[in-house]
């Protein structure tokens, strides 16, 4: 029986679960300790609002009754990713009730109300009762070292960050590189990943487990035939084809020699690749077609770097030489807001103490160095056809590294490195091609990079996110591996 054809929707905000702990035996003991409590988690929930989140407020835990109420709201509300306030002490038994229902990370908030207690105003407190009731509002961090050893018995996942709920720009720092880890595992686990060819023979590096894809990041596989592309190209109205063309021409910088039919049989893929992902609701694709010998899919696979570029730019990434492995990782960096260029090694420049770096194939229009440029080749090196490609060098500043990698052991890990995009001579040869500096420089660089195995193709990003890679790691289990 036919399926139905998966169709677009909004994307899915991030869901964040909140919860306080107390000890419900203060309250009467000390009046106004818990809505001075509650007060610090009003300020923690609205410090965490921010566009694209849920935010699922469990409340003050102090006993457990509370704990389980707290415990299946966040079930029920099915969030990838809680934050934990202990606002003063409480019973590590309330809170593993409520994390244990939820099963996902724990970030544990150990913020203090102050950045120090006020002891002159604290010991002028004669009222002994009061004086405690003060203490406990400052006694935040109290319980988390029993929270912590419960946590690591029972196997729950967690996190700590330790700082003050105002004015801590750090603290606040680490908790938007959580939030935003955990928006990009949640956009991995529900992204559509579009798998259209085959490997290119002979690359046994880029060979990977898709099941071991799927269980990892959450991914879906759809797999895809190339004569399908080639089928929607048929469809393609002239019309909507000039249209295309001239979008060519307004996105990129086409070079004089480009001929025409090239062009146009480029938007015809181009209008073709659209129609594909929104029939398959795919987020992201990996392809190769060798295409010898039914013109049709020789015809589609040739021409389909300027549409797949434009999808990259959209937030598609689109991985050639069917690398899945790093359609993984441009997907990553697509949904850390980075970019994601898909490259490889292309040479090293010793006198400028710079790596060069590039690909055939798709480029990211997003993070270039200017316009991306359109070029006419008479021939795609180790490839079949010729027709038009693009050259870029990925804007000039900062930029990160991330291979997804798989270890003898069978598993996956995240390698990343942090390094500068420089001006200089590039190769004008109809390919991406950047300068890369690296703080360690390029000779220690490429053996830190080389030592653990990665595949030869990488996503590049603009900025520097290495800390926001090693969350995401540590949210996913993945072991993250930073060279420099």
């Amino acid at each position: 029986m036919k399926q139905p054809i998966p169709q677009h929707s909004a994307p899915s905000p991030l869901r964040i679960g909140l919860f306080a702990i107390g000890l419900d035996a203060y309250w009467t003991q000390f009046p106004g300790l818990k809505d001075r409590l509650e007060g610090h988690l009003a300020k923690i929930a609205k410090k965490l609002a921010r566009k694209g989140v849920k935010l699922v407020n469990a409340g003050l835990v102090d006993n457990q009754e509370s704990a389980r109420r707290a415990g299946s709201t966040l079930r029920c509300a099915d969030v990838d990713i809680i934050f934990l306030y202990p606002s003063t002490y409480a019973l590590s038994s309330t809170v593993l009730t409520v994390v244990r229902r939820a099963r996902v990370p724990v970030i544990i908030l150990n913020l203090a109300c102050e950045a120090a207690i006020d002891y002159a105003s604290f010991n002028k407190i004669h009222d002994r009762t009061r004086m405690t009731g003060e203490w406990l509002a400052y006694c935040s961090a109290c319980p988390v070292p029993e929270i912590a050893n419960v946590f690591n018995r029972a196997g729950v996942h967690f996190h700590e960050i330790t700082g003050v709920i105002d004015n801590d720009p750090a603290c606040w720092e680490q908790v938007d590189g959580w939030i935003d880890a955990a928006r990009v595992a949640s956009g991995m686990a529900n992204n559509r990943l579009g798998l259209m060819g085959h490997y290119y023979g002979g690359m046994l590096d880029i060979y990977t487990d898709l099941t071991l894809q799927c269980a990892t990041f959450g991914t879906h596989i759809e797999m895809i035939e190339i004569e399908e592309l080639a089928k929607l190209r048929q469809d393609a109205g002239a019309g909507d084809v000039a249209k295309r063309v001239t979008e060519f021409y307004k996105v990129f910088d086409v070079q004089s020699g480009c001929p025409r039919a090239a062009l146009t049989e480029s938007a015809r893929t181009s209008l073709a690749l659209d129609r594909l992902v929104e029939k398959h609701a795919l987020g992201s694709i990996a392809y190769f077609q060798k295409g010898t010998g039914v013109p049709a899919c020789e015809t589609a696979i040739s021409s389909i770097i300027l549409g797949a570029s434009l999808l990259t730019g959209r937030g598609i990434p689109v991985a050639g030489e069917y690398e899945v492995k790093n359609a993984q990782a441009m997907k990553i960096m697509d949904l850390f807001g980075v970019g994601g260029a898909f490259t490889e090694y292309y040479a090293m420049d010793f006198n400028d103490d710079v790596v060069l770096m590039g690909h055939d194939g798709p480029g990211h229009v997003k993070i270039a160095q200017g316009k991306t440029k359109v070029r006419p080749l008479g021939v795609y090196h180790g490839k079949v056809g010729h027709g038009v490609s693009v050259e870029m060098a990925v804007r000039h500043g900062p930029v990160t590294l991330l291979s997804v990698i798989e270890t003898f052991e069978g598993k996956l890990a995240l390698l990343c490195a942090e390094a500068e995009s420089v001006p200089g001579p590039i190769l004008e040869i109809g390919n991406t091609n950047s300068r890369y500096r690296f703080p360690c420089g390029a000779r220690e660089f490429v053996n830190r990079w080389n030592s653990h195995g990665p595949a030869h193709h990488w996503a590049i990003g603009v900025g520097h996110i290495a800390e926001k890679i090693e969350k995401l790691g540590l949210l996913l289990g993945l072991k993250a591996i930073r060279v420099c």
